[in-house]
């Protein structure tokens, strides 16, 4: 078996991840040694100042120093870094780019959205051969949600500003508003995507990525503590996400920072990322989310041998 040791870091609006793995081209197989993720915030401010703050890019920075060790240690021979959203919008990621390429010796792609919609199409569905296809993926982030339909080969992608993080700062509670915005969103993505046809006349199976997806199946599922191996594959029915969806919105900052999975970075943003959520599961018509802790994240370990 020819294996080659990866690295690839997602870095979004509200955290940064890391991922470095063995991968055998040959069988599609990918066998993970370090996966993690840090709350960074990189976005913060960005819809509004139109500007990467200097205290969110010291995070980030931060961040990068320890992902650095790691690869490092564990020897990984390539690295892909890749930034999304926030990164993209931002007047000063020059500032961004020159600090990754000073702590990880590579630039971060800032990719656009169409791009950053395939490599989550990659990640989520190489190991999903048994599930029911065509696969209408959606990666909900900080900043912005793509959605890509597809089988075994991308159909149709779009990626739209709507993200926990933005609609938290654009909206704050006003969650009328919120919903409103979300719509008009969901008005443009479907203007490319298909969005209800696939589950009406295909049967597609509907697959969600990225934190807000992962901390509402946890909530849904009622675990004691965050748990990956439960959460991968999960399937969530769409009254259970309404149900975790009008508690988060019942509830208080306390609350929500004592439900045992919540991350404390997610706090303040998860009750508009669940409201994104609802809103996909309610436009397309889907029974079900199948939740997936594979994302873009391996599908940029993949891309850097495929």
């Amino acid at each position: 078996m020819s294996l080659t040791r990866v690295a690839g870091v997602d870095c979004g609006t509200n955290s940064i991840r890391l991922l470095v793995a063995d991968l055998d081209p040959a069988t599609g197989e990918l066998h993970e040694l370090d996966r993690r993720m840090t709350i960074v915030r990189l976005g913060q401010g960005v819809d509004r100042t139109g500007r990467l703050a200097p205290e969110a890019l010291e995070r980030t920075f931060a961040a990068c120093r320890d992902y650095a060790t790691v690869i490092r240690e564990l020897g990984a021979t390539r690295l892909r870094f890749v930034a999304t959203s926030a990164s993209r919008d931002a007047e000063n990621r020059d500032e961004f780019t020159a600090g990754v390429r000073e702590i990880l010796g590579v630039d971060p792609e800032v990719i656009s959205g169409d791009e950053e919609a395939q490599l989550s199409f990659t990640g989520a569905t190489k190991e999903l051969s048994g599930e029911h296809g065509p696969y209408l993926v959606f990666d909900l982030g900080g900043g912005s949600t793509e959605f890509v339909l597809g089988t075994d080969r991308v159909e149709a992608a779009r990626s739209v500003d709507i993200g926990c993080v933005r609609m938290t700062e654009r909206h704050g509670d006003d969650f009328v508003s919120m919903r409103a915005d979300i719509k008009k969103a969901l008005d443009q993505a479907a203007e490319v995507v298909p969005l209800t046809e696939p589950f009406e006349e295909r049967g597609a199976t509907l697959v969600g990525l990225a934190g807000t997806v992962t901390t509402v199946a946890a909530i849904a599922l009622g675990l004691p503590a965050y748990d990956s191996e439960a959460i991968h594959h999960s399937r969530i029915p769409l009254a259970d996400v309404r149900a975790v969806t009008e508690r988060l919105l019942g509830s208080t900052h306390e609350e929500r920072a004592a439900i045992p999975v919540m991350h404390p970075g997610r706090v303040d943003v998860i009750t508009a990322g669940a409201l994104v959520l609802l809103a996909i599961m309610e436009r397309t018509g889907a029974s079900e989310v199948v939740v997936s802790e594979h994302d873009i994240l391996d599908g940029i370990a993949w891309s850097t041998v495929l």
